[in-house]
């Protein structure tokens, strides 16, 4: 990006705030606009600065970080969101993923690691490998599988055939370059065809894309 990522910081923990805000203060290519110690003052936030990217604790009082998250992408411009947890297994998570968060973040990440998320999500990639997504997804008991593999697939019969193909190379972990290979396409006609399936599905990332399309493969 030519400018800083604008970046807002959210943890209910003083100490992981100062210690993020530290590290990553000082780093050219983000600009830290703003903290806060909960989901309710992260929404505001939001709404208040204009922030590209929200590093969002999930576990949080007043209004913890999948609320927090499912009411920042609920409406557009809407900023992206990199969960931070403590365990990558939370079952928290993955309903944070589905409300439209673009990844998640160990809170002992690596500081590169957590600047080059924070950079990739602002340019409108997400941070999550699909086994991940897999074994996340493998992990939560909210939803019966079956149910929601009909779901899935329902939902999928909304889209053309190349449609279908791009989103599920989206799920295998491939780049749009990478996409536009395996199906000899343009970059810009895979990104059409992603921003199409994303209105027909009313999503409003990969992640979700890489979800929905897990969930119409059944889990071996």
């Amino acid at each position: 990006m030519s400018s800083p990522v604008r970046l807002l910081l959210v943890d209910d923990d003083p100490l992981v705030r100062a210690g993020l805000a530290s590290m990553l203060g000082g780093t050219p290519s983000l600009d830290l606009v703003g903290q806060a110690a909960d989901g309710r003052e992260a929404v505001d936030a939001v709404r208040d600065l204009h922030p590209d990217v929200v590093l969002m604790d999930i576990g949080m009082p007043v209004l913890d970080g999948v609320a927090a998250t499912a009411a920042i992408r609920a409406h557009a411009p809407a900023p992206e969101v990199i969960m931070l947890t403590t365990f990558g297994s939370d079952d928290h998570l993955l309903s944070a993923l589905r409300a439209g968060a673009a990844g998640y973040l160990l809170k002992d990440a690596a500081p590169l690691e957590i600047v080059t998320a924070i950079l990739k999500v602002a340019a409108g990639e997400s941070v999550l490998s699909p086994q991940s997504t897999r074994q996340l997804i493998s992990q939560a008991a909210h939803t019966d599988p079956t149910t929601r593999r009909t779901t899935a697939l329902a939902a999928l019969t909304a889209l053309t055939d190349r449609e279908r193909d791009v989103v599920l190379a989206v799920a295998e972990g491939k780049t749009n370059p990478e996409i536009a290979a395996a199906l000899h396409l343009g970059v810009a006609t895979v990104k059409t065809h992603l921003a199409n399936a994303l209105t027909k599905l009313h999503l409003t990332n990969r992640v979700q894309l890489a979800l929905l399309a897990h969930d119409a493969t059944p889990l071996p």
